[in-house]
């Protein structure tokens, strides 16, 4: 199987646009939350903190937030997630002797894209439904082929788009008919 992604131009109304800015600034807030409680598990107690005891946190969190409990559940296990890869790609650095670089908080403006990992989105004609959203309205200038997988919304300069990473099966291409 190969993966491939599929990206889409997004029109958010102006309401959607505000609750998808929400939506980032709580993921955002959400990654730096889980970073600087590694680092200080790790100074204080010399704890190393994993995804699932972080994870096991969310509940509570969102049972004192409703700001964080107004955001999809699995957009903020992947927040947390995303904590866990570059934690993981920082210590495979360190064991390979290369220049590791500490991981980093996250700004405002450098938190870009939400990922909706499995079936809490759909496309119906011109349109996408994303859970704790609505219906947002997409261009699809192209089918999706393959079986998707991951939507993942994101913002560049202002747009938004939708980006469907699917499995396709390989083809081979035709044999040359050139000497």
């Amino acid at each position: 199987m190969l993966k491939r992604t599929f990206r889409y131009r997004l029109y958010p109304s102006a309401a959607q646009r505000a609750i998808l800015n929400d939506h980032l600034g709580i993921c955002c807030e959400l990654y730096n939350a889980a970073l600087q409680e590694r680092r200080d598990a790790w100074r204080t107690a010399r704890i190393s903190i994993g995804f699932r005891q972080q994870a096991a946190q969310l509940s509570s969190i969102k049972a004192e937030r409703p700001d964080v409990a107004a955001v999809y559940s699995q957009v903020l296990q992947d927040t947390l997630y995303r904590v866990d890869k570059v934690f993981a790609a920082f210590f495979a650095r360190v064991r390979r002797g290369e220049r590791a670089g500490f991981p980093r908080f996250r700004s405002a403006h450098r938190f870009d894209s939400l990922t909706y990992p499995q079936f809490r989105f759909s496309v119906n004609g011109q349109h996408l439904r994303v859970s704790k959203i609505g219906l947002i309205k997409i261009k699809l200038h192209r089918p999706v082929s393959g079986t998707i997988k991951t939507l993942t919304i994101k913002r560049e300069a202002g747009k938004w788009f939708a980006c469907f990473s699917v499995e396709i099966e390989p083809t081979h291409l035709p044999a040359s008919t050139e000497s």
